[in-house]
C-alpha cells in the first residue's frame, strides 16, 4: 500500500510538471508569433523647405507703405435701368414670326417680331371708311358752294356742309394715328405688324415665343428689353460696419472674375438708403464704362479705398510666388530652412515693387526670388 502510494504520487508530480511545461511553450509561441508594435511617421510641414546653401538665395526686408484704407466687396454686373428700354406691342394678337433673340445686338428700327392682330384689321378698316366719308363730304361741300352761290340754298345749310366736311377731316387724322401708334404703314393695309427697336443695344431680357399670344399694353410681361451696355451698373453689398468707408463719388477699383488680370475704375454713384434685414447689408452702386467685355450676371470684386492711412509692407515683385491661385513669399526659418507664407498682394507700385496688404509686416525679411527658390525645391 505504501509503495502504490509513492507511485501515484510521483506520476501526479510528472502530469503537472508536463503540463506547467506545455504551458509555458504555447505562451512563448504566442508572444513569438504577436505583430511587432505599429510605427506612425508623421509628414513634415509642406510649406517648409530645406536647401544646401542658403546663401544662393539673397534676402530683403520688406519697406513701409502707407496707401488709403480698402474695402473689397463682391458684387454683380447689371443693366444701367436708364439705359433700358422695354420693347412693348400696342396691337394684341398672336406672334408669327420672330426676328432676334435673348443676347442678340440690334439697331434701332431692326424689326424683331411680327405679329398678326385684329387690332390692326380693325383699324385700317376705319381708316378707310374715314377716308371715304372724307371724300364724300368735299364732294358735297363743292356742291353746297354752287348751290349757295346761285342762291338755291341758305347760308346754315352751307355751314353744315363745312361742318360735316371739317367732322371728316377729323376722323381721318384721328384714325391715321390710331395705325401709327399701333406701328402699321397707312400704305400697306396688313393684319399683321412689325414690331421695330426702339434703340440700339442688346437684348437682355425675352418673354416671347412663336405663337405666343401678345396682350399689348395690358400684358404682365413685355416681349423684349433692350439694354445699352456701353454703361453698367456694378451692385455691391457692403455691410452695415464697412459703410463708413464708401461715399457717393469716390472711386472704386473693379476686377472681373472673368478676367482678373484687368481692373477697371468707376463711380459711386448711389449708396442704398435700406439695409437687407436678413444680412446687414447696403447695395452700393458704382457706374463703370463697359469695353466690352462686362456682360450682365458677371461676378466682380470691388475695392473701395477710405480716407484713413494704412500702413502696409512693400516687397519687390520677384518676391511674390503665384501658386495654386494664391500668393506666397519665402522667410527665413533658421539655419538652411525656409517657411513658405501666404500674403494678399496688393497695387503695383513704382520700381517693380508689390504691396502686401496683410501676411507680412514692414522690416520682415522675404527671399528676393521666390520662384527660383520654388523652382529648386521641385527638382
Amino acid at each position: 500500500m505504501e509503495r502504490a502510494g509513492r507511485v501515484q504520487i510521483g506520476l501526479t508530480v510528472g502530469i503537472v510538471l508536463l503540463l506547467a511545461g506545455c504551458g509555458g511553450n504555447a505562451g512563448k509561441n504566442v508572444a513569438a508569433e504577436a505583430p511587432p508594435p505599429a510605427q506612425v511617421e508623421r509628414e513634415g510641414d509642406v510649406n517648409l523647405v530645406q536647401v544646401d546653401h542658403p546663401e544662393q538665395f539673397p534676402l530683403v526686408a520688406a519697406t513701409e507703405y502707407k496707401s488709403p484704407s480698402r474695402l473689397v466687396a463682391t458684387g454683380v454686373v447689371s443693366p444701367d435701368v436708364s439705359r433700358t428700354v422695354p420693347v412693348i406691342s400696342i396691337a394684341a394678337g398672336r406672334v408669327v414670326e420672330i426676328r432676334a433673340r435673348l443676347g442678340d445686338t440690334v439697331k434701332k428700327g431692326q424689326v424683331l417680331l411680327r405679329v398678326q392682330s385684329a387690332d390692326i384689321a380693325g383699324a385700317y378698316s376705319d381708316y378707310r371708311k374715314a377716308v371715304a366719308d372724307e371724300l364724300l363730304a368735299n364732294k358735297q361741300l363743292d356742291r353746297a358752294k354752287g348751290l349757295y352761290d346761285h342762291g338755291a340754298i341758305s347760308l346754315n345749310d352751307l355751314q353744315v356742309a363745312e361742318g360735316t366736311e371739317n367732322k371728316a377731316k377729323v376722323d381721318v387724322e384721328t384714325s391715321a394715328e390710331h395705325l401709327r401708334v399701333l406701328g402699321a404703314p397707312l400704305d400697306r393695309p396688313s393684319g399683321i405688324v412689325d414690331i421695330v427697336a426702339p434703340v440700339s443695344g442688346v437684348i437682355t431680357d425675352q418673354q416671347v415665343t412663336n405663337a405666343a399670344g401678345v396682350q399689348g399694353l395690358s400684358a404682365s410681361a413685355n416681349p423684349f428689353t433692350i439694354s445699352d451696355l456701353s454703361y453698367v451698373w456694378i451692385l455691391c453689398d457692403v455691410y452695415e460696419n464697412d459703410l463708413s468707408n464708401v461715399r457717393l463719388g469716390d472711386s472704386a477699383d473693379v476686377r472681373l472674375s472673368a478676367f482678373p488680370d484687368r481692373v477697371v475704375t468707376g463711380r459711386i454713384s448711389n449708396i442704398g438708403a435700406v439695409l437687407d434685414p436678413n444680412i446687414r447689408t447696403a447695395k452700393v452702386r458704382i457706374e463703370v464704362k463697359n469695353s466690352g467685355q462686362m456682360r450682365p450676371g458677371m461676378f466682380v470684386a470691388a475695392t473701395f479705398r477710405g480716407q484713413k492711412a494704412e500702413v502696409h509692407a512693400a516687397v519687390p515683385a520677384s518676391a511674390i510666388l503665384h501658386l495654386h491661385d494664391r500668393d506666397w513669399v519665402y522667410v527665413p526659418a533658421g539655419g538652411n530652412k525656409f517657411h513658405r507664407v501666404g500674403v494678399v498682394a496688393g497695387s503695383e507700385l513704382p520700381g517693380k515693387i508689390q504691396e502686401i496688404v496683410s501676411g507680412m509686416q514692414p522690416g520682415q525679411q522675404v527671399v528676393r526670388d521666390a520662384l527660383v527658390l520654388q523652382n529648386t525645391v521641385d527638382q
